[in-house]
């Protein structure tokens, strides 16, 4: 059975996103460690802030990463860099599942990150690289789908270990695991073909072509769709070298590029002040204040990770049919309005009022907000930035944004601990708040980018005013259609002259393949 060029290339999608197993695994775990009580006598019995430490390295590295994970991945290539990412994360999971005491955790935590942070950033350019622009949502969305599978695996496996393993085991064995994800990454990634808009770049457009033809026409390097998309990879290529060599100074000079810039930092920053990274992270403390106990917390971690993974099922298949701003503009209002009646029902009945069914309100709400955050939230902050840029910027561009979600992440993680001992209940009103004024934000400036060719993408913004509301909406034509009309011959590609897209390089690159 010969498989669709879709299913192919969502299939490459879906193997390069196995590094988000090992990232959502690392997020969900922790819950689980630090309670172990020979972990705790292992790392010299730390207090919240070194709690927050041992949490926050991991979002340290991931930070550290994004400094050069751009450059990285437009000097090697897209997978070369997938492998470098693997293979820094495990050596820093190794470092952890055998630390000595908590500098060894530290020192573990940084160097995993660091390996997460490239993942997590390469995964989604890879993903936007090879898509057709009629899958790009659903392929990148499955960054936070296999995050969710991580979390999920990790929910089960901190309970199992929790109740059914003493001594370091308890906390050593599931640490351990984390490295099993990032095997078969690293063995094979060398097999999938190498993102034919990086290739473009090198000038390595014979093999541009070949990887196109093997993504979207069965090798055909003679189909209509295929010579477009290659015409307009390289149209676009030698644009962008025209209009500056340094991608840098592009990204800050050009208005239209910095506005996209600084949309896809709000977007990451965003991200972490809906209060997702404090119920991760501290659930059992989270749950302790309303009188549930660790060992049911780490219970319904598991549920929740089910509920998350539901969303993010649910997010891959409505996300090129609804589009990226409405979901994410009412997701982030829903957000805020599950936090107000949390920290409504946390404020009225706390642990001392002994009310169970007050504790199971409070559990339903996570689970609600988790629905809202998995379905709306979480898969788009990575969707939205990685398919804003042209292919000179992106891989920069897409390090920069990246690090804003490890700094914010790393904030929470870091001042939770502390804010939880200082003001309690009161804290959970942030989030409350940050919902709202996040749905304000993006709704009056992030525009819609659904079905929008990356290379059309200049333009496209060029022409769209700040303050999106109101404003008129390009629609762009739908990828389908036009790939069915140019096989169909109803639009041709254009001939041969002096303006043409296709220079006399190129037309020989497709005389030399065939």
């Amino acid at each position: 059975m010969v498989l669709s060029p879709k299913v192919y290339t969502w299939l490459c999608g879906l193997f390069a996103a196995l590094g988000s197993v090992t990232f959502g695994y690392d997020l969900g775990i922790i819950a689980s460690i630090l309670p172990a009580e020979d972990f705790i006598a292992t790392t010299g019995n730390p207090d919240s802030t070194a709690q927050g430490l041992i949490v926050g390295c991991l979002l340290l590295g991931a930070f550290a990463s994004n400094i050069y994970v751009g450059n990285l991945a437009d000097m090697v290539g897209r997978r070369v860099a997938i492998l470098a990412g693997c293979i820094v994360f495990l050596l820093g999971g190794g470092i952890q599942a055998g630390a000595q005491n908590i500098h060894y955790m530290y020192g573990g935590r940084f160097l995993a990150g660091m390996g997460i942070g490239m993942l997590a950033m390469l995964a989604p350019l890879y993903q936007a690289e090879i898509a057709h622009p009629s899958i790009r949502g659903r392929l990148t969305t499955l960054q936070q789908f296999m995050l969710g599978i991580g979390a999920l695996i990790a929910s089960f496996i901190g309970y199992g270990c929790y109740h059914g393993l003493s001594g370091q085991a308890q906390w050593r064995v599931p640490l351990g695991i984390q490295l099993l994800p990032a095997l078969p990454l690293a063995f094979f990634i060398l097999l999938l073909p190498e993102s034919p808009r990086y290739l473009a770049m090198k000038d390595r457009n014979e093999e541009a072509l070949r990887v196109l033809a093997r993504l979207h026409a069965h090798g055909d390097i003679h189909d209509s769709f295929v010579v477009s998309e290659h015409r307009e990879i390289l149209a676009q290529v030698q644009i962008e070298r025209q209009e500056t060599r340094d991608a840098w100074a592009q990204l800050f000079l050009v208005k239209s590029n910095f506005r996209r810039l600084l949309l896809g930092v709000a977007i990451q920053f965003s991200i972490q002040l809906t209060g997702v990274s404090v119920i991760q992270y501290y659930a059992p403390l989270i749950f302790e204040s309303i009188g549930i106990d660790t060992s049911t917390t780490l219970g319904l971690q598991s549920g929740n990770s089910v509920i998350a993974l539901i969303g993010e099922a649910c997010c891959i298949w409505f996300i090129d049919r609804l589009g990226r701003r409405g979901p994410f503009i009412w997701g982030n209002a829903l957000s805020g309005l599950t936090f107000v009646i949390g920290t409504i029902i946390i404020a009225v009945y706390p642990a001392s009022t002994n009310n169970h069914n007050a504790s199971r309100a409070f559990v339903a709400m996570t689970w609600l907000f988790n629905l809202v955050f998995s379905s709306c939230l979480g898969p788009l902050s990575w969707a939205i930035p990685v398919e804003m840029f042209n292919s000179a910027t992106r891989a920069r561009a897409t390090a920069i944004t990246s690090s804003a979600a490890w700094i914010s992440n790393f904030m929470i993680a870091q001042v939770s601990p502390i804010a939880f001992d200082r003001v309690g209940w009161k804290y959970y009103i942030v989030f409350a708040i940050c919902g709202f004024s996040n749905a304000l934000f993006f709704w009056a400036f992030l525009p819609e980018t659904k079905g929008i060719p990356l290379e059309e993408l200049d333009t496209y913004f060029e022409g769209m005013p700040i303050f999106v509301p109101g404003s008129k909406v390009h629609v762009p034509e739908d990828p389908n259609q036009r790939e069915e009309e140019l096989r169909q011959g109803k639009v041709m590609v254009p001939e041969r002259a002096e303006s043409d897209i296709l220079d006399e390089k190129e037309k020989a690159t497709i005389e030399h393949v065939a």
